[in-house]
């Protein structure tokens, strides 16, 4: 059986999806066709992680999309209106239907729009998916340091990376070859995920260096593979470094007071 999706962005007829697939199964036995959504627009805050983990799956699949950046303490009612809980990311699509959520955005998107970040075995797609729920917790214990106001609280949060970080270098030396990704060879979902949390943790250990992630050679370099991954280094705005670190600045953090000695933002 072959299952087709219109009007791709890609050159071509149409895509050929896996008949396991969601999209597959939903459609039923029957050899149908039916139309992929062709217009995405992302809201946003400029310093956004979770949408950021939205743009990376879009650009990884070559999907043109839109982006509208709002004001974070003036938040729009159209926004208001489609984000039950006020928040960003929201996916709109073909200007009608909205999603929210970055991991709800990120699977619906792997499931419509060829080809498949996910794993096609079974159990490693649900290994996936565990990981990837793991985020939240990597994510408030790496970047911890750049919410702290003051000495005390960096380094009490600083002395809960190794937990985290513990947990991924396991996760990684059970993939069985040398990488880059967290799977192996191929981009999926999970780097799509972890990618904006290990991009500012990098850019806090340059302003404020933790000494922490040098003992973990597999993450260290799982990290340096995503963000030389173009879908990564296009995610955000120009000169994004730069607009993180005074996002530290203007709101009083305390790492911002080692802005002047750190070396050049990247560009």
């Amino acid at each position: 059986m072959r299952i087709y999706i219109k009007d791709r962005p890609r050159p071509g007829k149409g895509a050929e999806l896996d008949a396991a697939s969601p999209i597959a199964l939903l459609l039923g036995s029957k050899e149908k066709e039916t139309v992929m959504p062709s217009k995405f627009r992302l809201a946003s805050f400029k310093t956004c992680p979770w949408v950021q983990r939205a743009a990376i799956v879009l650009r990884q699949k070559g999907i043109d999309y839109d982006i509208d950046y709002i004001d974070r303490d003036n938040r729009p009612e159209w926004f208001l209106a489609i984000s039950p809980h006020s928040k960003v990311p929201v996916l709109q699509v073909d200007g009608g239907h909205a999603l929210f959520e970055s991991n709800a955005i990120a699977e619906y998107l792997d499931e419509v729009v060829p080809p498949r970040l996910h794993p096609g075995d079974p159990f490693e797609r649900a290994r996936n998916r565990a990981w990837t729920d793991f985020v939240p917790t990597f994510a408030a214990t790496a970047t911890a340091g750049g919410h702290a106001m003051d000495e005390e609280t960096f380094n009490q949060k600083r002395k809960q990376i190794p937990v985290v970080f513990d947990r991924l270098e396991e996760a990684l030396a059970k993939r069985g070859d040398d990488g880059p990704y967290f799977n192996g060879a191929d981009f999926s979902l999970v780097d799509a995920a972890y990618a904006p949390f290990l991009q500012r943790f990098t850019y806090l250990d340059r302003i404020h260096p933790h000494g922490v992630i040098e003992g973990y050679p597999l993450l260290s370099a799982w990290r340096d593979a995503l963000m030389a991954t173009e879908s990564v280094k296009t995610s955000t705005v120009a000169g994004f470094e730069s607009v993180y670190r005074e996002n530290l600045k203007n709101r009083g953090r305390w790492m911002a007071r080692f802005l002047e000695d750190a070396p050049a933002a990247a560009e």
